[in-house]
């Protein structure tokens, strides 16, 4: 017989006959129409099949007139699930309390991610947003809909022209679109441009102002290039001296190169320190004894737990103790002058500017003592020569001159 519908839901046992006359007794089960299915002989006068609950206690009469004894072997379906659950009720409970919980908790809003500001502050992006109900731990059944808490905070902040809000999960999402407004300008005090240092005059634009200064002219610190007085004395007019002006400048280098210089190699040789991180403190929980390396770096890889967007003050520190030798490596006269050179015109492109050019060096003095190289170098650069000076100043020196 095959499997009856709804066996699972109406409930079934395995049971186990044994007796003289078990073939009598199947007999006379199917006369009485009982519902077994996969009936099969386990052993002599031995038979096991499946019958519904209801069915099973229809048997007892037969048992009697046959002299057969009948064993239940396994239960299935769900009555006896059900009487399992009443057994276990606080299993159940808090099976219940805990999916309730979880329910709760995936209803919060955990997380606020703020992008696309540029100019507006986060800090106010996140203002506007509380006062429309957007904030941590704040249920999400009760956000409002996100076209009316948009349009709400697109009239909160100055300087945003579209606001959008996406929620997702546990997570809601600000997308700012700022308004494109043009820069202010910067305002200016009159000034001239003076020279900051010694030089000659290889190239000059004025953008504003006066020139004052000829290309191949040499001038001194202090002395006005691009004036920003363009008025009479009758007619004053001051104006913000604006322009370009480069010149040759000399700069005197004096270099010490050694002739060993040391490199620092790793050997490969490590060891791993493993730290149980909580806050500011931790727990070292393997890498114990001391460090076998005389000379050695440390790097560092910290791991904190996260869950989402949340990260909590707890995680793993792992340390990575690398050995470190130090070679010296020993160069000529020649290595050593170059080195030396090298990192003289490095220093002189970093002083002055990365549009600074080194036109011409002249080598004054060369040496070879005491196991390093002495280079005094002169250095021709073309470098930008213009620097401030308000004229506020000028005019505060002249009225206090003229009051002496």
């Amino acid at each position: 017989m095959k499997t009856p519908p709804l066996a699972r839901v109406r409930g079934y046992v395995r049971v186990r006959v044994r007796g003289e006359k078990i073939e009598t007794f199947i007999n006379a089960a199917a006369s009485k129409q009982l519902r077994v299915w996969d009936v099969k002989v386990t052993a002599p006068r031995v038979m096991e099949f499946h019958v519904l609950v209801s069915d099973y206690f229809r048997l007892r009469p037969l048992l009697k007139q046959t002299g057969c004894r009948v064993h239940v072997e396994e239960r299935f379906g769900v009555p006896f699930a059900m009487k399992q659950v009443r057994r276990r009720k606080f299993f159940v409970l808090g099976a219940l309390l805990f999916l309730f919980g979880l329910y709760m908790l995936s209803s919060l809003v955990w997380t606020i991610d703020v992008k696309g500001n540029v100019r507006i502050p986060t800090e106010a992006v996140l203002s506007a947003a509380r006062q429309q109900g957007i904030y941590p731990f704040q249920w999400t059944f009760r956000l409002r809909d996100p076209d009316i808490m948009s349009k709400g905070m697109t009239t909160q902040l100055k300087g945003a022209s579209w606001i959008g809000i996406h929620r997702e999960g546990t997570k809601v999402s600000i997308e700012v679109v700022e308004s494109i407004t043009p820069d202010a300008k910067q305002l200016v005090n009159p000034r001239h441009l003076v020279a900051k240092t010694d030089a000659v005059v290889t190239h000059i634009i004025a953008d504003q102002g006066r020139p004052v200064v000829k290309k191949n002219m040499r001038v001194k610190k202090g002395n006005v290039l691009i004036s920003g007085s363009l008025g009479t004395p009758d007619a004053p007019l001051t104006v913000a001296a604006k322009g370009d002006v480069r010149g040759l400048v000399w700069h005197e280098y004096h270099i010490v190169s050694p002739l060993v210089s040391k490199q620092k190699v790793f050997t490969g040789e490590q060891k791993e320190i493993t730290y149980f991180v909580a806050g500011d403190r931790r727990l070292k929980v393997s890498g114990y004894g001391d460090i076998p390396f005389a000379q050695y770096e440390t790097l560092q890889d910290e791991s904190r737990i996260k869950w989402r967007e949340l990260s909590f003050p707890i995680g793993w520190l792992k340390e990575i103790v690398m050995e470190v030798h130090y070679v010296s490596e020993e160069r000529s006269a020649e290595e050593a002058y170059k080195a030396g050179l090298t990192q003289a015109r490095a220093d002189v492109i970093a002083k002055n500017g990365p549009k600074a050019r080194i036109q011409t060096e002249k080598i004054l003095h060369q040496k070879a003592d005491n196991g390093k190289v002495n280079l005094k170098v002169l250095f021709e650069v073309e470098q930008s020569i213009a620097e401030e000076l308000p004229l506020v100043r000028q005019f505060e020196s002249r009225s206090e001159s003229n009051s002496e």
